[in-house]
């Protein structure tokens, strides 16, 4: 009977190899023959025998094992958000270590414990041979018991189970281990990947196993949430396999490896997957999305081309040791960078199908982090308005810089300790100030003020200019969608100075006082003229027709002073007792100087100035002294 039943063994054996792969050797490339496709085989057949020895393997604990073990150390993936993690090592002979006996490459493939060294040809390709340095590899044989965390099931660390309802993605004694995702004697169980996985991996199904995107835990931040649904786990672009961006057809079921990778990212961290077209000199964050975003021939459809404009004056990207963390504050400081998912989240972002009127963040944004406008520290997560992002860099963080590539800076005669801090420019405590942080609340008239935003043709867009304005209705693209161009929108870059969609031109001095070097009298009022950003929400008619101020035509159309000269551009967030600071009035002083003794000074009651500028003297009664004879100006000036 003992013969039999072992026939009917081996037969229920074979029965579920076949209804898992009915056509092909089920060990695939592990049967290291010639027809498997391995890039190390023997001439001959010899199965099970580079593994396993059926009398004479080495014992122990070992399954028969035939591979000698390799007796390196190895160093294993860090994460500054992981938990688990630690130097621990593969136990020797058990599950992981196995797996490494041919996988370090440190050990010829086929040198066995029983037989020597088997004959083999050929040698493991490079994606097949980690060596000793695991950091690019997804962690395994982790401290345990393992600790529980936002982005994990719950199950994981209170169970030791997994979330995958078939069963197949386990721990292996409480651990991870290779196992909890590899098949070692079935390739092709997901018949596209055949990567030796337990089970189909399309649609972050292997992934999701152990990491919950819907979890919420109190007091943590859960990296992944906004996952479910998103644009990286719905797109039905197709992917060229010319991309190595997953196995699979499509961006949406590819998910989570459309940018991650179990094994060989050069990644510090994250697994990310690097460009395609290779791009070294870029930081990995933005490697990992270039693929996709930088305008190849990947997709179809292709996707707007973000590279394109980072080409241009961009945010700055992470260089030397500035790179982003996924566990650096939400508040960045002594470190300004922008990669893509320091604005976006890549696990929460959706595309803009309806633009939206501000304040609220907008679907690419989703999943952000930001920083209270109230008091520039507190971390909203995720952020609920658009400036609240900007606000990472551009609030309270120390070690701000102004950087020469985004062109003349205005110095402005009333100033805070940290001119770069827009907070309390764009207050609503401030004098005056565009509102970004709060509805627009000026008691005094603004004739010049349009109903809709002009697009980049100088035409009426849908957008209303409304009494609340994004950051990015300045600080855009140049071609953005939004206003009627075929680019991204966002900040990513612009061939404007300071990321400006449209043209903004600075008046500027020699010395401050004299000479204006770059006038623009008679200037071009069309969307490519050096007031165009202002006019994108500001009728030039009715500015160059004194509405609001009766020097206006005098000094910005005939003399062809920048708006720059006497507005500042966010706010007034400084009080002043000589300049009162309405209508964004706050002078630039490096064009600007003293009037004799007297200081720098604006009364808006009486709409006169004190100052020297052009050479011309503005006394505080309102007349005009001028040493230049290209300056006359008649009455009271600004």
């Amino acid at each position: 009977m003992k013969p039999l039943l072992s026939l009917a063994c081996l037969f229920v054996v074979a029965q579920s190899f076949a209804q898992v792969q009915p056509n092909g050797d089920v060990l695939g490339m592990h049967n290291l023959s010639l027809s498997s496709g391995a890039s190390v085989y023997s001439q001959g057949s010899l199965g099970c025998t580079f593994c396993h020895a059926p009398h004479s393997g080495l014992g122990g604990n070992t399954p028969l094992w035939n591979q000698k073990l390799s007796q390196k150390s190895y160093v294993p993936y860090s994460s500054t958000t992981d938990p688990n993690l630690g130097n621990t090592q593969p136990t020797l002979g058990v599950t992981s270590s196995l797996c490494l006996s041919c996988h370090d490459g440190t050990v010829a493939v086929g040198q066995s414990a029983a037989y020597g060294q088997l004959p083999t040809v050929g040698s493991l390709n490079a994606a097949d041979s980690f060596g000793t340095t695991l950091t690019g590899s997804h962690p395994f044989s982790l401290v345990i018991p393992l600790k529980d965390a936002s982005n994990l099931v719950a199950s994981l660390a209170s169970q030791g189970k997994t979330a995958d309802p078939t069963g197949a993605v386990k721990l292996i004694k409480g651990n991870i281990e290779c196992t909890s995702c590899h098949s070692p004697h079935v390739q092709n169980i997901d018949r596209i990947a055949q990567n030796f996985l337990v089970r189909d991996s399309s649609n972050a199904q292997m992934c999701l196993a152990c990491h919950d995107p819907t979890r919420v835990v109190q007091g943590q931040v859960n990296p992944l949430a906004g996952f479910t649904n998103s644009i990286h786990q719905t797109a039905t672009n197709q992917v060229s396999p010319d991309a190595h961006a997953g196995a699979y057809a499509t961006v949406g079921v590819n998910a989570c490896t459309s940018c991650h990778m179990s094994h060989d990212s050069v990644a510090p961290a994250r697994l990310l997957r690097p460009a395609v077209p290779s791009a070294p000199s870029y930081d990995p964050v933005t490697q990992s999305c270039m693929t996709c975003h930088g305008g190849g021939t990947y997709l179809a459809p292709a996707i707007p081309n973000i590279m394109a404009e980072v080409a241009k004056v961009s945010h700055p990207m992470p260089s030397g040791n500035n790179f982003h963390d996924a566990g650096e504050t939400p508040l960045l400081n002594n470190n300004r960078h922008a990669t893509c998912v320091d604005c976006p989240s890549a696990h929460a972002s959706n595309p803009e199908l309806q633009f939206s009127a501000p304040p609220t963040i907008r679907p690419p944004q989703s999943g952000a982090t930001g920083i209270s406008a109230l008091d520039g520290i507190t971390a909203i997560i995720p952020a609920v308005n658009q400036y609240e992002t900007c606000l990472r860099c551009h609030g309270t963080s120390i070690g701000k810089q102004r950087m020469v590539i985004y062109g003349y800076a205005p110095i402005r005669v009333v100033t805070a300790p940290d001119s770069l801090n827009i907070i309390p420019e764009l207050a609503s405590t401030a004098t005056s100030s565009h509102p970004v942080t709060h509805t627009r609340s000026s008691p005094l008239p603004q004739p010049s003020l349009l109903v809709n935003m002009l697009d980049e043709k100088g035409l009426a867009s849908a957008r209303l200019v409304g009494t609340q304005i994004f950051c990015t209705d300045c600080h855009n693209s140049d071609d953005n969608r939004e206003f009627g161009g075929a680019g991204p929108n966002g900040p990513h870059g612009s061939i404007n100075s300071h990321i400006l969609e449209r043209n903004y031109q600075f008046s500027q001095a020699a010395v401050p006082g004299g000479p204006v070097t770059n006038l623009f009298p008679n200037p071009d009022t069309s969307v490519a003229g050096p007031y165009s950003m202002c006019a994108k929400c500001h009728d030039l008619t009715q500015i160059f027709a004194n509405t609001s101020f009766p020097q206006h035509n005098l000094h910005s159309y005939q003399y062809g002073f920048s708006c720059s000269v006497c507005h500042t551009a966010h706010g007034n967030g400084t009080t002043s007792p000589t300049i009162t600071g309405e209508r964004l009035v706050n002078f630039d002083a490096n064009v600007v100087g003293a009037n004799g003794a007297a200081p720098i000074a604006y009364n808006h009651g009486t709409n006169t100035c004190t100052l020297m500028c052009h050479s011309a003297a503005h006394n505080s009664d309102g007349t005009v002294t001028s040493t230049a004879p290209s300056v006359k100006p008649k009455g009271k000036a600004k």
